[in-house]
C-alpha cells in the first residue's frame, strides 16, 4: 500500500525481519489449520511473502493446496523430509514459513527450523502434541520448548461436549490399543479413525 500526503507520495515502509518461532499444538479437530491459514493470510495482506508446507506422508488432500475442516483453503508445498523443507525455504526466501503436521517430520526437524529462525524469518509450526494415547507426540513437545510463542488449541469432545484436549483413536468403533501401530493417516470427513475427546472420555486399552 502506497500513502499519498498532499502531492508527495510516501513508499510503504519495510519491515525487518525477526526470528521468531511460533508454534500452534492441538488435538485432532481443534482448528490449528484454520489458524494457520489465518496468520498466513494476515501476513500476505501487509504485502509479506509467506510459504506454507505439508508433509508428503499426509494424503488426505490433493498435493498443493491445505484444507482446513471449515472449508478454507491455502496454497501449499509438499515436501518429503526435513532437509526438503530447508531447500525449499532457501529457493524461496520467504518472510514467513509455515510447517503443517509437522509431527510428520522426523526427528531432524527441530534443528533446521532453528537454522530458518536465524535467517531470520518468521517460522510457524503446527501439530498434535499428544499421541492418540494422550503421550508426547514425536517432536512437538521439543518445539514447544524452543518456540517463542506457544499456541494450544482444544476442540469439543464428541461424547460430553466438554472442552477436548485429545485425540482418540477408534478401531472399529472400539478404542485402539496403547501398542498399536503410532500413525494411521485419517480424520476427514466421514473418517472415523480418530475424534476429539476429553480427558474424562478419552479411552485407551492397555
Amino acid at each position: 500500500m502506497t500513502i499519498v500526503t498532499g502531492s508527495a507520495t510516501i513508499p510503504p515502509m519495510p519491515i525487518p525481519r525477526r526470528p521468531w518461532l511460533h508454534v500452534i499444538a492441538g488435538c485432532m479437530s481443534s482448528g490449528k489449520t484454520a489458524e494457520v491459514v489465518r496468520l498466513l493470510t494476515r501476513r500476505q495482506i501487509a504485502g509479506q511473502s509467506v510459504l506454507l508446507i505439508t508433509p508428503a506422508r499426509d494424503t488426505r488432500v490433493a498435493p498443493g493446496e491445505v484444507v482446513s475442516r471449515t472449508g478454507t483453503r491455502f496454497p501449499s508445498v509438499v515436501a518429503p523430509d526435513a532437509e526438503a523443507i530447508r531447500k525449499e525455504v532457501a529457493r524461496i526466501n520467504p518472510d514467513a514459513v509455515a510447517i503443517e503436521e509437522a509431527q510428520f517430520f522426523g526427528p531432524e526437524l527441530p534443528a533446521i527450523i532453528e537454522q530458518i529462525v536465524a535467517a531470520p524469518r518468521t517460522v510457524i509450526v503446527s501439530g498434535l502434541d499428544q499421541d492418540f494415547a494422550g503421550r508426547p507426540f514425536a517432536t512437538i513437545p521439543e518445539l514447544m520448548a524452543r518456540a517463542d510463542e506457544v499456541t494450544k488449541l482444544s476442540a469439543i469432545c464428541v461424547v460430553c461436549g466438554n472442552e477436548a484436549t485429545r485425540t482418540q483413536r477408534l478401531r472399529d468403533g472400539k478404542p485402539a490399543r496403547a501398542d498399536d501401530e503410532l500413525i494411521v493417516i485419517g480424520g476427514m470427513a466421514g473418517d472415523d479413525t480418530y475424534e476429539a475427546r476429553c480427558r474424562a472420555c478419552h479411552e485407551v486399552i492397555a
